[in-house]
């Protein structure tokens, strides 16, 4: 059974995303957690204790998260009420990161499910603070659902990559699985800025071969001098219906977030996209 999280602050952009997870893994075996972490307008001394559950006084903050959640999944249960889905909630005065970080520790997060601040214009789409500082401190994939997505089959996957790291099986799993979920086919994009390829970046592009080989996969190479944008125009010439990145360290995603302010990186990804976290160093 996959374990997924849900941050979610009940707002209509958040709705949506819980509604595209429901439908996108909706043959899996799923528990979901919806989550809600909140910190409150000042501070009070019975939060040294442990908070408003710990000293019995009241705090809108807790209520209202309460309440938020229980109606969340009241909607959720009415709407979808799937039996192989278990719907679990939790409100933790915490912050968002680290209260992530923490329930991954205990109950093992396979993916956490986020959408996009909203939309901007045309083609503009935002990621929040919340999102962004997730995506670059979680060691968990994390799938972002812009905002008004409506949920699609999943037919083909654009995997970006530089070849610079040694992919392993755990950094793939999850993109792997959602292609085997759908009978989806993997193109794995790499964008060539100004070299040929080194002996190591044909090494990983082999080892990358050898781990999609069970699954319909192509090699494509562009040239282009600027990747994020090089990535941009191949997705508005092609259909895929999910992007999937690496997160570590001068990534496309990296590299976008530079190029804005860090509470609100735009650009113009209209379809969900999967952030993996670099854990080639990490042992399972």
């Amino acid at each position: 059974m996959k374990t997924i999280l849900i941050p979610t602050d009940f707002s209509e952009n958040a709705w949506n995303t819980i509604s595209f997870a429901m439908q996108f893994l909706k043959e899996e075996r799923c528990a979901f957690y919806f989550l809600h972490t909140y910190t409150p307008a000042f501070y009070r001394m019975d939060y040294i204790l442990g908070g408003p559950e710990f000293s019995a006084i009241p705090d809108k903050g807790v209520d209202a998260s309460l309440a938020g959640l229980e109606k969340t999944l009241e909607a959720v249960k009415t709407k979808f009420n799937n039996p192989k889905h278990i719907y679990k909630t939790i409100s933790a005065f915490n912050v968002l990161t680290d209260e992530i970080n923490e329930l991954n520790a205990k109950k093992g997060i396979d993916l956490i499910i986020m959408g996009t601040q909203g939309a901007s214009g045309i083609k503009e789409i935002f990621l929040g603070t919340n999102t962004v500082h997730v995506i670059r401190k979680s060691s968990v994939p994390i799938l972002v659902i812009p905002s008004g997505y409506t949920y699609k089959h999943i037919e083909r996957v654009l995997f970006t990559t530089d070849y610079l790291i040694e992919y392993n099986r755990n950094q793939l799993y999850i993109a792997i699985e959602i292609a085997k979920i759908y009978n989806a086919e993997i193109t794995v994009l790499h964008i060539k800025e100004e070299y040929d390829m080194t002996k190591e970046q044909l090494e990983n592009k082999a080892f990358l071969g050898l781990y999609l080989a069970q699954i319909p996969h192509s090699f494509e190479e562009v040239k282009g001098t600027q990747m994020p944008d090089a990535i941009m125009e191949y997705l508005e010439k092609n259909n895929y219906e999910l992007l999937v990145m690496m997160g570590k360290k001068y990534s496309f995603f990296e590299r976008m977030m530079k190029r804005q302010h860090i509470d609100q990186v735009g650009f113009h990804v209209q379809i969900p996209f999967l952030v993996i976290p670099d854990t080639h160093n990490t042992v399972k």
